[in-house]
């Protein structure tokens, strides 16, 4: 069949912040969709929302939405982090597929029920990791799977954010332990995905966490150095921080494996920046999409068409979702882990 003929996937937008805006904005533009509501409890955003999309209606809420709104296929959860898993589970009661922002859930438990949840509706869910989409990622990938590493001996993570009072401001739900969970669930938590997509799961943690300079500001640690055993073999670091004065310093990964040692970098891992592997030739990659900005402050890769493309594809055409539950359940099962041992 024609995708052409296919029904459009019809989305339901839960939280229009920044990143909630975003995701409309692509359903809006991205063939095979179709956005057919907006959900927030900021009722001075309706005017605004009305404008900017006309015809698609708003609601003050997710309970609203579902008792009275139209009919749709996806609900996307782009709310704090907090609300991820009951809003997921929400969405998922009511016969909706559920595409959730990270981290999917800030307890494993939850995560784990959402996974329940989604196999007894018969419904999907899909968590938004869009560093899986740069095409240095892709490429490591790809090189780990052929097997054109060997043994890996030791990965390297380095993640040195900007992240001041431009973003952790009085009143909001970053930084505080509840709502937001910690420095590595709403800033990192991708690249804690990065690690477990293309290496596998990790064991022998061992962490310590500082506060250099939001004591004033969160309620958590700004910076952490964190060490493990990879399952498959060889080891690991993730040194990460949001004390880097002004702007963004890197995003890296290096790894020293058998068959050579390459390294992603730049501010948000968008680079292959060295290669060196035996009998292989490195390929010029395509260029990574431009970060997220949010005025002051930045943040990743923006790959989310992306991942609603993977979203409409795998409804419309049954292809496989590029993020399962399960990768979103490991991803909090991991940052648990890790924060256990404040």
């Amino acid at each position: 069949m024609n995708d052409s003929a296919l029904p459009a996937v019809r989305f339901v937008i839960c939280g229009i912040g920044h990143i909630g805006r975003r995701h409309a904005a692509l359903v809006a533009r991205q063939p095979g969709a179709r956005l057919v509501a907006l959900v927030d409890v900021r009722e001075e955003l309706r005017s605004g929302l009305a404008a900017e999309f006309p015809g698609v209606p708003f609601f003050s809420s997710l309970d609203q939405y579902l008792l009275a709104g139209p009919a749709a296929d996806v609900l996307t959860v782009a709310t704090p982090n907090h609300l991820h898993a009951p809003q997921a589970m929400q969405g998922l009661h009511a016969g909706l597929h559920v595409l959730v922002e990270k981290p999917i859930a800030l307890r494993t438990h939850d995560a784990e029920a959402i996974v329940r949840a989604a196999q007894a509706s018969s419904r999907l869910v899909f968590g938004v990791m869009q560093n899986r989409y740069s095409p240095p990622a892709a490429w490591l990938k790809n090189v780990y799977e052929e097997g054109r590493l060997g043994q890996i001996y030791l990965v390297q993570f380095n993640c040195f954010w900007n992240r001041d009072a431009r973003y952790y401001r009085p009143g909001g739900w970053r930084g505080t332990q509840a709502q937001d969970g910690g420095t590595l669930f709403t800033q990192f938590s991708h690249f804690v995905d990065l690690l477990y997509w293309v290496f596998g799961d990790v064991t022998n943690i061992s962490a310590r966490f500082r506060d250099f300079t939001h004591q004033q500001l969160t309620e958590f640690e700004d910076s952490g150095l964190v060490s493990f055993d990879l399952v498959r073999g060889g080891s690991g670091t993730l040194q990460y921080s949001t004390a880097v004065w002004d702007q963004n310093l890197e995003s890296s990964l290096t790894v020293i494996a058998e068959h050579g040692s390459l390294r992603l970098g730049g501010q948000y891992m968008d680079k292959l920046e060295y290669c060196h592997l035996r009998n292989y030739q490195c390929p010029e990659l395509p260029p990574t999409n431009p970060a997220n900005d949010y005025g002051p402050y930045q943040g990743s890769a923006a790959n989310h068409v992306q991942v609603i493309e993977n979203v409409v594809n795998t409804l419309q055409n049954g292809c496989a979702a590029t993020t399962n539950a399960l990768d979103g359940l490991k991803v909090v099962e991991i940052i648990e882990q890790i924060y256990q041992l404040k």
